[in-house]
């Protein structure tokens, strides 16, 4: 399913709504990456964003919520990475999720220094420490639960609005981007040239083709190893993970293989790599 999105439509309503509101909007794509309509993003977002670690952790947190959407219907509401209230929502084409509508970043009610405690725990990683974004923490604004309600049963009916105006639509695959798609959702798992052939149904030589397309010359297994050091970058960015748990993760039992593929796309070790990316 290829998704287009009418961005200048699009952009204009999640303006307005910050306009009427006050609490910032955006569009996800069906695997949580931001599709880029949004700038106005309060202080202390734009700090996060700014610093290369900060910026890889609220992708990795957007394409978090998405795989972890568990409500029935409507918003499911959580707090980010480093805290800070948020909310997500699928906007629907029949049964399937064409993209998603995010809201936040907002604090709620609760003691705003309560609040600041908890997030000051989540920014260790900070190279000026934490204290240095408590000024810009402090220039959220906080709604109540009723407004955040309010707010949200609103957006659950500009959703049908969306849909209605054609703002989102869906064109057919190539079986490239169904091959592209398959490896973004499954490099996790054990792969082959047999079990991907079967699950796309296309053509084992047709698939060695489009692996050298997409890969530029590279075979089907560069890419899925291509997809596996990228989360493994992630998660060794993010979190305190053990390397060979790292590995586990993303698809690779054996560590000793798992650190030659590392270092044969990245050019470094997984464990240099989280020193150099951390600075310590």
């Amino acid at each position: 399913m290829n998704i287009l999105f009418d961005e200048d439509q699009l952009r204009k309503l999640i303006a307005n709504l910050k306009i009427l509101t006050g609490v910032p909007a955006n569009i996800l794509d069906p695997e949580g990456r931001d599709i880029n309509l949004f700038r106005g993003h309060p202080p202390f977002c734009r700090a996060i964003n700014d610093l290369p670690e900060g910026h890889e952790r609220c992708i990795a947190c957007d394409q978090f919520k998405i795989q972890n959407y568990t409500a029935e219907s409507g918003f499911q509401f959580y707090r980010c990475h480093v805290g800070i209230c948020e909310a997500v929502m699928p906007l629907y084409d029949r049964k399937n999720p064409l993209a998603y509508l995010a809201v936040g970043c907002y604090l709620d009610d609760t003691p705003v220094e309560e609040q600041w405690k908890r997030t000051r725990a989540l920014l260790d990683w900070w190279p000026d420490g934490p204290d240095a974004l408590k000024d810009a923490f402090f220039q959220f604004r906080q709604y109540s639960p009723q407004e955040i309600q309010a707010y949200a049963e609103t957006l659950e009916a500009l959703s049908a609005y969306i849909r209605l105006k054609g703002m989102i639509l869906t064109t057919e695959q190539t079986d490239a981007q169904k091959l592209e798609l398959f490896l973004d959702q499954h490099y996790m798992e054990k792969l082959s040239l047999a079990s991907i052939s079967k699950q796309l149904h296309i053509g084992r030589t047709k698939l060695c083709a489009l692996a050298k397309e997409l890969s530029g010359g590279q075979t089907l297994s560069y890419l899925i190893a291509q997809r596996r050091i990228g989360a493994a970058k992630r998660l060794l960015l993010q979190s305190n993970m053990p390397i060979s748990a790292v590995a586990e993760e993303v698809g690779i039992s054996d560590y000793n293989y798992f650190s030659k593929v590392f270092r044969s796309i990245t050019g470094t070790t997984p464990s240099a790599f989280r020193k150099k990316v951390r600075g310590r």
